[in-house]
């Protein structure tokens, strides 16, 4: 298991290198002076140009990039050229909202998703097979963004029983957080229905049931067991993607979050702001992918053993 978790470390290197080499390139292409985006168009060229070597943008491109590099392999992300605060400190204080908000949307998205999936496979192809799984699929087809709208409107405005947006507490994040969560839960219940319907086919199953085994003993002690690793493996990759920005759920219902704060930069070319979520959320991902396959390992032993 540790050589396994040192090798995808390794494999996971020349990926974050990758994505700060593309994130460098694209900003530096993109027409526009940062210095005039930090202190205003009114600028005068002398101030400009002072700023320019000081902040050591008159480097080539190649010592630009090995510098923050080295920079952030120490934690440090730059400073951000709108807020002229440090960008690791923004991510720091955006983090936790983001982390709030990822880990209510995931308990709603495992619990509706596997309830939803389980009653679906029990009740298979009746009324109530049908209804979840009409809903699971909306909520996998319907972009997060629309969801959001829809709760914030009727649930919002028209009942005013949740904010609007902002964070004044944890009702202010029921909305975003039903609305990040119902895409997942739709992919769950999908999933458990279907791993589910066909482990309740093996014969392990018939000698449960052989041996005297209610119904929902052989569900739940032998089938659901089976049935839930390849869930497993989906969830542990699902809390990551939310821990690394959902950034139109933040945008809609105006959370300060890692989603928010890379929108921000977005709007300002506040280039070390962008490149510092990117690569913090890139390094969340790889993490996440890294827990699944180590659960994934850890839950059936014949994965290890074929590792």
């Amino acid at each position: 298991m540790l050589k396994k978790i040192i090798k995808r470390i390794l494999i996971s290197i020349p990926v974050l290198i990758g994505v700060v080499l593309v994130i460098f390139i694209m900003l530096r292409i993109v027409p526009g002076n940062p210095i005039v985006t930090m202190l205003g168009e009114h600028v005068n060229q002398q101030t400009i140009d002072k700023l320019t070597v000081e902040m050591g943008l008159d480097q080539p491109a190649y010592v630009q990039f090995f510098k923050y590099v080295w920079n952030a392999l120490h934690g440090d992300f730059g400073t951000s050229y709108r807020m002229n605060r440090s960008v690791t400190q923004m991510i720091m204080d955006a983090f936790p909202y983001t982390v709030k908000l990822s880990i209510l949307a995931a308990l709603i998205s495992w619990t509706i998703g596997v309830v939803a999936g389980v009653v679906a496979a029990i009740r298979q192809n009746r009324i109530l097979d049908r209804l979840f799984m009409g809903t699971a699929l909306l909520g996998v087809s319907m972009p997060i963004f629309m969801a959001a709208l829809l709760l914030q409107y009727v649930f919002a405005y028209k009942l005013q029983l949740f904010p609007i947006s902002g964070y004044e507490g944890f009702s202010a994040l029921i909305l975003p957080a039903i609305a990040l969560g119902w895409n997942s839960a739709g992919s769950i219940a999908r999933m458990t229905r279907s791993n589910l319907v066909e482990v309740m086919q093996d014969d392990f199953i018939r000698t449960a049931r052989a041996k005297g085994r209610t119904e929902a003993g052989v569900i739940v002690f032998h089938a659901l067991k089976n049935a839930l690793l390849p869930v497993v493996t989906m969830m542990a990759i699902q809390i990551s993607s939310m821990l690394s920005g959902a950034v139109l759920t933040e945008s809609v219902f105006g959370i300060p979050g890692i989603g928010r704060l890379a929108v921000n930069a977005i709007e300002n070319r506040d280039m070390p702001l962008l490149q510092g979520t990117v690569l913090f959320t890139t390094v969340l991902i790889i993490i996440g992918n890294l827990v699944a396959d180590i659960l994934y390992s850890v839950l059936d032993p014949r994965i290890r053993e074929v590792k």
